[in-house]
């Protein structure tokens, strides 16, 4: 079923957008994002992620909200993004700069409340941008989710060639007597606001972005590995001055990307001015371990730098001893 945001959509992102879903159609209109059912978002083998799920999702006016993460480049002009969408987005709240979040509307699934102005939620679709790469889906399903990283992707640069995904998801209790509750890769809450939104959103974002400088620096570690066990082998160090350089200086640029455009040491705004969101922030960051997994990020940066200390120090060792000799 076709879906429309509340703001005239460009005719060439609904053409693309078809034509990645197979839709014929030729209203230039993106599709429609439906929500999955629950069993979608567990593996085959996680029954009870599952059941739980199905549980807190059947009760009474219980919401059940797939969240999806993903991290297809590694920077989005976010200015032009605004510009070319700017019915869709939502004003910030606070002064952050580094994302946007911008809300769609399935119009053919509530026709009586677009025109009314009485607006479902169940019926919203978010999207939350962040200018170093990654995109955060709300109430976005599996098979719709390619329309929304469309319209990103003609303000992204630094495209990857392979996109990571992580799926998380959120269920909305009304009747839940305290504000939160964290389950295995989900998180329940008595009310999902666009600050909560903002709040969930921001930390998935940098833990899919985090996954991606990690494999980075997985690879230079291998490499120095590798010519480690050579050098172990054979008495002489492979690698070329110039390449030895480079690979440093991409590891501390990883390591300053990481610091600064992610700001993965900067509580949000949000968190700050209200306990509610600072709880959702504290409890998110604790469940993807981003201050571990920074912490085993930053110990291999410093074994890359080790490395290219002992190179050095070999290299003037030489020159030295053959002015002696």
């Amino acid at each position: 079923r076709s879906f429309a945001s509340v703001s005239p959509a460009p005719s060439a992102p609904g053409k693309d957008l078809q034509g990645s879903n197979g839709n014929d159609d030729d209203d230039g209109l993106p599709p429609a994002p439906l929500p999955p059912p629950p069993e979608e978002l567990g593996s085959d083998d996680d029954a009870y992620y599952q059941e739980q799920l199905l549980e807190y999702a059947q009760e009474d006016e219980a919401r059940l909200v797939p969240v999806k993460a993903y991290f297809p480049c590694t920077s989005i002009n976010l200015k032009s993004l605004q510009s070319q969408n700017s019915f869709n987005v939502i004003p910030p709240t606070s002064r952050a700069t580094n994302y946007v979040v911008l809300r769609y509307y399935d119009v053919k699934g509530d026709p009586e409340g677009f025109k009314t102005g009485v607006i479902d939620e169940s019926h919203c679709h978010y999207m939350v941008v962040f200018q170093y790469g990654s995109i955060v889906l709300f109430n976005v399903s599996d098979h719709e989710a390619d329309g929304y990283l469309k319209i990103v992707e003609r303000h992204a640069s630094g495209l990857l060639p392979e996109m990571r995904k992580d799926d998380y998801a959120v269920v909305e209790r009304p009747a839940m007597e305290k504000w939160m509750e964290g389950g295995l890769d989900f998180i329940i809450l008595k009310d999902l606001s666009i600050d909560g939104i903002r709040t969930i959103g921001s930390v998935l974002g940098q833990s899919i972005a985090l996954d991606y400088y990690i494999r980075q620096v997985d690879g230079m570690v291998a490499e120095f590995t590798d010519i480690n066990r050579g050098m172990e082998k054979t008495g002489t160090f492979t690698m070329e001055r110039k390449k030895l350089f480079q690979l440093v200086g991409k590891a501390n640029s990883n390591l300053a990307d990481v610091i600064l455009k992610l700001g993965l040491f900067e509580r949000s705004d949000i968190a700050w001015k209200n306990a509610n969101y600072a709880q959702i922030w504290e409890f998110l960051r604790d469940e993807y371990e981003l201050t571990q997994r920074f912490g085993n990020l930053d110990f291999k940066l410093k074994f890359v730098e080790v490395i290219k200390g002992r190179r050095t120090a070999a290299r003037g060792f030489c020159v030295g001893l053959s002015e002696d000799l």
